[in-house]
């Protein structure tokens, strides 16, 4: 190994991670040294504009980390898909194969054997089983969130390794009440007001609310055991990249 080869790969490894999410909830999951995490509040804009004031600090990795809706209709809430590919609307971005194999060593080490495919980046939330079947056919991929084709574009931009991380929350065949869709603050905290006047406004949605937060538990309980391993394992992996 040359000597400039070595303090690349050092200087790389001593970097921030930055991590990426919807919620401050997933953001909790991994927390660790040397990882900063940004949550979108389900806002691409907020997102876009948030890592515009980040374009002078350098990153040795960028996560894109969460939970995800479910296209590939045989993934379960709690499935855990490491993405080798992002698809969105014009592009389509890849992670580094490195990364992406010691991550799902880890996470197979932490549960259940995760998924290795593509992940759809969207700009609005997709709500309901015929969006999710008309994305599926449309990119080919195994679930979709909003922050993986932005987290992608951001990394290929600072010249970052990148990777995603993500479990499904909302399978395939669900959909999700209206109320979904606005339902986060722009921190990435749930709006508890909110959903209690829209409860109040439209019971109806009361049912699909509590399927949503069902298979919201089993993916959290995926996310708590995967993200304390994101830290530590980019901290190893990165100095070998």
């Amino acid at each position: 190994m040359s000597a400039i080869t070595a303090q690349h790969r050092n200087s790389r490894a001593g970097l921030p991670t930055l991590l990426l999410t919807g919620m401050k909830r997933e953001a909790a999951c991994a927390a660790s040294d040397g990882v900063v995490t940004l949550c979108s509040g389900a806002n691409v804009t907020h997102l876009r504009l948030s890592l515009d004031d980040l374009k002078a600090q350098d990153f040795g990795a960028v996560i894109s980390f969460g939970l995800a809706g479910g296209l590939n209709p045989t993934l379960r809430p709690g499935d855990c898909i490491v993405a080798r590919e992002i698809v969105a609307e014009g592009a389509c971005f890849t992670s580094d194969n490195r990364l992406v194999d010691a991550l799902i060593d880890a996470v197979a080490g932490a549960g259940r054997p995760p998924v290795s495919g593509a992940i759809a980046g969207v700009d609005e939330m997709a709500m309901d089983v015929a969006a999710k079947t008309a994305l599926r056919s449309l990119t080919g991929a195994d679930a979709v969130d909003m922050e993986s084709h932005i987290a992608a574009a951001f990394a290929a931009e600072k010249g970052a390794t990148f990777a995603a991380v993500r479990v499904i929350a909302d399978p395939a065949t669900r959909t999700l009440p209206p109320l979904a869709a606005k339902a986060i603050t722009p921190e990435g905290d749930i709006d508890q007001g909110y959903v209690a006047r829209e409860l109040i406004r439209a019971p109806g949605q009361i049912g699909e609310l509590i399927r949503a937060g069902l298979d919201s538990r089993a993916a959290f309980a995926t996310l708590g055991r995967v993200g304390p391993l994101i830290g530590p394992l980019l901290r190893l992996v990165l100095a070998d990249l």
